[in-house]
């Protein structure tokens, strides 16, 4: 299985940027997707996540309303696009994605805080870095 994202950058403030993952390997539309990102020296955390199939959307609080997942499971792609950027958005930015077993079995409930752990996720890409700087 490999994840790939691109698309990160150097940005002005109040800008906006689409980074996408493109997945290989895996069965892409049964499988849960994770953004989550880390900024020098913190730790790694959670951005948004979209669930198999219907794609049911979950986001942290601090980018509810400037950011939006979404995917194309014709093309294994996920994309994260980001609008009003601003320099504490910057950071490495990683899609990550869950076995399909995992994902399908897990109800609605439950997704909605397990999506936003790192552990729950099976499968990492590199990253991609994202910077809003004037």
């Amino acid at each position: 299985v490999q994840l790939q994202a691109s698309g990160g950058g150097l940005v002005q403030p109040g800008a906006s940027l689409r980074v996408s993952c493109v997945a290989s390997g895996l069965t892409f539309r049964t499988s849960a997707l994770g953004w989550f990102r880390q900024a020098p020296g913190k730790e790694r955390e959670f951005v948004a996540a979209i669930r198999s199939r219907g794609g049911t959307t979950n986001y942290a609080d601090f980018v509810k309303g400037r950011f939006t997942t979404s995917r194309t499971n014709a093309m294994n792609m996920a994309y994260l696009e980001m609008n009003s950027l601003k320099p504490e958005d910057t950071a490495v930015y990683y899609c990550a994605a869950a076995r399909p077993s995992l994902s399908e079995r897990t109800i609605l409930s439950t997704w909605y805080q397990s999506s936003t752990e790192p552990a729950w996720y099976d499968y990492w890409g590199q990253g991609t870095l994202v910077t809003v700087s004037s």
